[in-house]
């Protein structure tokens, strides 16, 4: 067991009242001497905390206790209950690679901890937060049917630490009920003091982009706004690793294993999930299949059956919501479906303009309904009328003016109404440019090329889906499906938790007809191989000294087997290295066989085989031979023209006066030069080839 014991230098400053400016939390982390009985005090004292969150690298578990400024130690707690409260993994928004994250528990005010350790543990890093408690947040919005939510500025967000903007899914399809796992025995005044101190951990301890809940719920019954973006849309959290896209995470505060959810959390918590589905017009008691983004217990691309509420063990290994709230949430669900005024469930329309559109929906009771058609000027164009609980109407759009077209459909003023657009036959979506830099993920830690930039770009709107498949042409997880705007666009891809090996990234537009197109960008995980690249993309082995050897660089990480070829239209020519390495930066260069048989110039290829014991990686680079030298020639004297048989550097010196030019294939007219008397002139290419000098007279 590792002892960690720092005193305060003043207990007074705790009850001190804390100054407007002075709200904000602070974070201190520690790394944690192991297999050692010194404290941490030798290594920097503990800071006063309120909350804590322990990191470890290893297979092992960590517990923890912490002491009260009174002196009273806690019980023993798990440092992590819930380690699957993470960002989906295939986002840029993630951990540092190799740590378990722990939660964040609020421990009110402590000057002490002690640690326990089972199994494997190579690093301990504790995240200690002090997070001023101050009064009871005044300012609430106010929403039809919604609870009284804090917004982030009524709780005191530090909205200087998010670490980037928020990403949205196309819908919320369903709800995950959470538990903080921290202290049940909190005040109210101190609710808004845990939500800012969770942030702070989020944000500067896990490096999360902002906190990661969509909302939070205290046992008094007050409801936080969680992580930025706008409450009213699909925000994408970080509370449920693989399930975040989609779902909108509630978190209650607090630890529900063996506790009853307090009678004003539980009121809260039905009215804020009633509020959110209905806005999102999702039945409470449905069920769906909901396609894993990769977790523990589910791996990327395994369709999970949920229901349209579910508690946080339903997506992932882990205890969360708690075995007692977790037992309620089939009570909850159905208390939720008849919560508040009757439900519009459903609603969508099919077929676009020029054809028939079909609009249908469902109603949680029978009630009298329209459909409205409107234009891009919001004028109403067609409208339909029934009764019921299921909505059913065909829009005759055959002779329709192409345009922007929506949907509304209504059921009397307690219902909240359904928008949505109509297919338009629009502009042909064209996806292009995509492209990933590097192109070889190497995700072992080291902080190069961790991650590669997956760049693209669009014509026109579309929902954009990107998928990651293999050599085998198996789709193994949907990165994201999103709405884009016409233009550039980008996200990060990494290699965390995928065996090493040749990928490929499918992105496919779909625009508001239907219409898909696709492109393709491949992608190469491997933790052995990083760093690699051509020296130049053009080499000319033709023994003149310049440019005479391909050079192909790369770095191990691992000692490996390694083999160089080089290849023509897929079939090798050259059998350039092959043997042991060890780790570190390599270069291996080839000289085009100069000193047998000169190589063809044209394209070619090179691919470098790198096999460890877990796996082979074979990457290919282009590159051109060429030792053929440009030529010139004379078009006109007055003024001067020169044509250039392919792109080239052009020295020219023209009655006495040096220049150079840059010059494309064909006709270079030299800017300046008038009445050219004397003339010498050569050219040289990107492959250092020298063309024979021109001269006149």
């Amino acid at each position: 067991m590792v002892k960690v014991a720092a005193a305060l230098a003043a207990l007074a400053a705790l009850a001190a009242p804390q100054a407007a400016s002075a709200q904000l939390p602070s974070l201190a982390t520690r790394e944690v001497p192991l297999g050692q009985t010194r404290s941490l005090a030798a290594a920097g004292a503990v800071p006063r905390f309120n909350l804590v969150g322990l990191h470890w690298r290893g297979g092992g578990s960590v517990a923890f206790r912490t002491r009260a400024v009174d002196g009273s130690w806690s019980g023993w707690r798990a440092a992590a209950p819930e380690d699957e409260d993470a960002p989906d993994p295939w986002t840029s928004e993630r951990s540092a690679p190799g740590w378990r994250v722990g939660n964040p528990y609020w421990t009110g005010a402590s000057d002490a901890i002690e640690y326990r350790i089972r199994g494997r543990v190579s690093r301990l890093r504790a995240h200690f937060v002090w997070s001023p408690v101050g009064s009871e947040p005044q300012r609430t919005l106010s929403l039809a049917a919604a609870p009284a939510i804090v917004p982030r500025a009524g709780w005191g967000a530090n909205e200087l630490i998010k670490r980037a903007p928020p990403s949205y899914a196309p819908q919320v399809q369903h709800a995950i009920v959470h538990h903080t796992a921290g202290s049940n025995s909190y005040t109210r005044a101190e609710s808004a003091a845990i939500v800012r101190g969770i942030q702070t951990y989020h944000v500067r301890g896990n490096g999360w982009n902002d906190i990661g809940y969509n909302f939070l719920v205290d046992r008094f019954g007050q409801v936080f706004e969680g992580r930025f973006g706008g409450i009213e849309r699909a925000v994408v959290g970080a509370h449920a690793e693989g399930f975040n896209t989609g779902s909108a995470g509630v978190a209650v505060m607090g630890n529900y294993n063996a506790t009853q959810i307090s009678a004003a959390a539980r009121a809260a918590l039905v009215q804020t999930l009633a509020w959110r589905l209905d806005l999102a017009h999702v039945d409470p008691l449905r069920t769906l299949s909901v396609v894993s983004g990769g977790n523990g217990r589910f791996q990327r691309g395994i369709p999970v059956l949920l229901r349209g509420i579910v508690g946080h063990r339903d997506t992932g290994f882990t205890t969360c919501p708690g075995n007692v709230l977790y037992s309620q949430l089939g009570a909850l669900a159905a208390e939720v479906a008849v919560s508040g005024a009757p439900k519009l469930f459903s609603p969508a329309a099919q077929g676009i303009v020029g054809s028939q559109v079909r609009v249908t929906a469902r109603l949680s009771v029978a009630l009298p309904w329209t459909v409205t058609i409107n234009d891009a000027q919001r004028r109403p164009v067609a409208t339909g009328s029934g009764s019921g609980s299921v909505v059913d109407w065909t829009w005759d759009a055959t002779r329709a003016p192409a345009g922007a077209y929506t949907y509304v459909i209504a059921a009397g003023p307690t219902v909240r109404p359904a928008m949505g657009t109509v297919g338009a036959a629009a502009v042909a979506v064209r996806l292009t440019q995509a492209r990933a830099a590097p192109r070889i993920v190497s995700p072992n830690g080291d902080g190069r090329d961790d991650s590669a930039a997956i760049s693209y770009r669009l014509n026109a709107p579309a929902l954009v889906t990107a998928t990651l498949v293999d050599r085998n042409g198996r789709s193994l997880a949907t990165l994201f499906s999103e709405p884009r705007g016409a233009g550039a666009h980008g996200f990060v891809f990494t290699g965390e938790r995928i065996p090493d090996g040749a990928y490929r990234i499918v992105l496919t537009a779909t625009d508001p007809a239907g219409k898909k197109v696709t492109s393709t960008v491949n992608v190469l995980v491997s933790r052995t191989l990083s760093a690699l690249a051509l020296g130049r993309g053009v080499f000319s082995p033709n023994g003149d000294g310049r440019h005479d050897t391909v050079q192909v660089r790369f770095t191990l990480a691992a000692p490996a087997h390694v083999r160089l070829w080089v290849l023509r239209a897929g079939r090798p020519v050259a059998s350039v290295f092959e043997g042991g390495l060890a780790a570190g930066a390599h270069v291996l260069s080839w000289d085009g066989g100069i000193q047998t048989a000169r190589l063809p110039d044209g394209r070619y290829e090179v691919e470098l085989t790198v096999s460890d014991p877990s796996a082979n990686v074979a990457p290919r680079l282009a590159f051109v031979s060429d030792t053929a030298p440009p030529s010139l020639r004379i078009v006109r004297l007055r003024p001067l023209r020169l044509r250039v048989s392919e792109p080239a550097e052009i020295r020219i010196v023209a009655d006495g006066r040096a220049r150079v030019e840059k010059a494309r294939t064909g006709v270079l007219a030299v800017p300046g030069v008038l009445r050219a008397r004397r003339l010498q002139a050569f050219a040289t290419d990107a492959a250092g080839n020298r063309g024979a000098m021109l001269r006149y007279p």
